[in-house]
């Protein structure tokens, strides 16, 4: 590019002579100077581009240390790490104590500072927002606390909006229409879905044959790893009702909790947003692409509590209605998974208008977890809150109050991660004529943040 804007300055110079004049002697000399003081101007472009590279290669490899680190105080802040075993080991060993660590992360974010300031990227940018959350969460280690939206906004560069609540009520009337019929409307929901229940023994075939599909889908439009896999295993007495657990190496491991029963919808909602192609796909993107593509060792960790997450779920939930747009998430559902259950395939239609309208209320929870988490509201009210706007049984609110008292301002990649991944991807396909596939696929391997994402930000 700089030989070429070279060449271009050289032709403007050399048509300002009189062309029937122009020596060719000359015009030669003219070029071959213009190139050379480019070559010396590219080489010191060229300098400066890898200095800044080594400099944000040698801060990723503290900041990877450093999260390892906070990991040992922090059991929830390492989701997945699959970097040098021995880093692992170290932050073991040392087991470096929280003042340590706070101002370890303050001397980092000032040499990252440093390093965007002198030449923005946006590796450089969402370095400095990682370790800012990572700050955050050394500081919340610490005892300190911060109001629901400085906490998130610190964390994951987001805070859900304030909300209606004549909104939810609205819904709420929707459903009512729907499920007409005596008791709590949070009770007939709940009567509703449970008679559409995977049955114990079907629960593997059933998920087998969604996850498959789910499969399938993603990989009509994207190449990924002959040696991609996971595993899945269902297991219960948790606060979530899926988990990824990413191992490296392309692989993962896919758990189903079991404490509730499980509704037949929830089979291709969990294998695109666990599966395909939502966090494991995305896991194989980072690793193939970031960290042994590009060599940024900073993908080589996922701290949970990071700007990160905002991609990882709200990509994940947008992922189900990328792999199945319109009406063919329930058209699957009806001709394949409610006969293999052995459920009657004409209840799909309802149970499709009810998670149309339930769709509505996803916001709720923020509102719920704000309100319980900034002290105004108590336990028992939040739970009711949850019954009433989740429509869910007083056992099913109290996982989801669990839920928010283990993983925090965390709800909010949910429903406000899919907004802005559905406005990045819509903007993008835009441009492609309507690719939805190929703009999902920029998102899952650049790295941005919610405010970068909300923009359509980016190099």
């Amino acid at each position: 590019m700089i030989r070429f804007a070279a060449l271009l300055a050289a032709g403007v110079a050399i048509a300002a002579c009189e062309p029937r004049k122009a020596d060719p002697d000359e015009v030669e000399r003219l070029v071959n100077v213009v190139l050379e003081n480019a070559d010396r101007s590219a080489d010191k472009t060229i300098a400066a581009t890898q200095e800044e590279a080594a400099s944000l290669d040698t801060l990723a490899v503290e900041f990877v240390k450093l999260a390892l680190a906070v990991g040992q105080h922090d059991p929830a802040f390492v989701d997945a790490y699959h970097g040098p075993a021995d880093w692992a080991e170290l932050a073991e060993t040392e087991q470096r104590p929280l003042d340590q660590l706070e101002a370890d992360a303050q001397g980092l974010l000032i040499s990252i500072r440093r390093a965007n300031r002198e030449g923005w990227s946006v590796r450089g940018e969402m370095l400095e927002k990682q370790l800012r959350a990572a700050l955050t969460r050394i500081q919340m280690a610490q005892g300190r606390s911060f109001a629901f939206d400085e906490e998130t906004r610190r964390l994951y560069d987001a805070v859900a909006p304030h909300y209606d609540i004549a909104e939810f009520d609205a819904a709420l009337s929707k459903i009512d229409a729907l499920l007409p019929g005596d008791g709590p409307l949070s009770e007939r929901v709940e009567a509703f879905r449970n008679s559409l229940a995977i049955p114990q023994e079907k629960l593997q075939a059933v998920f087998d044959a969604a996850i498959a599909e789910c499969r399938k889908r993603t990989l009509a439009h994207y190449d990924l790893p002959e040696a991609e896999s996971f595993r899945m295993e269902f297991v219960t007495d948790k606060p979530w009702s899926g988990y990824n657990w990413y191992q490296g190496d392309y692989e993962s491991l896919i758990q189903v909790n079991t404490d509730f029963p499980i509704i037949i919808d929830r089979a291709v909602d969990l294998g695109c947003h666990e599966g395909y192609p939502g966090h494991h796909t995305w896991n194989v993107f980072l690793e193939r692409d970031l960290l042994e593509g590009a060599g940024w060792i900073e993908y080589s960790v996922y701290p949970l509590f990071s700007p990160m997450s905002v991609t990882a779920e709200g990509s994940a939930n947008y992922g189900i209605e990328l792999a199945f747009p319109g009406n063919e998430k329930i058209a699957f559902e009806r001709d394949v998974l409610f006969p293999l259950a052995g459920l009657d395939p004409s209840m799909a239609e309802t149970l499709e208008k009810l998670n149309d309208l339930r769709r509505k209320l996803s916001h709720a929870r923020n509102m719920i977890a704000r309100d319980y988490l900034d002290g105004k509201i108590d336990r028992e009210t939040a739970i009711e809150l949850s019954m009433k706007y989740r429509l869910e049984s007083r056992e099913r609110a109290e996982q989801s109050i669990r839920f928010i008292e283990t993983y925090r301002g965390y709800v909010l990649n949910y429903n406000v991660g899919r907004d802005l991944v559905e406005g990045f991807v819509e903007r993008e396909a835009a441009k492609n004529g309507g690719d939805r596939w190929s703009a999902f696929a920029i998102l899952l391997t650049t790295p941005l943040s919610a405010s970068d994402i909300a923009t359509g930000g980016g190099e």
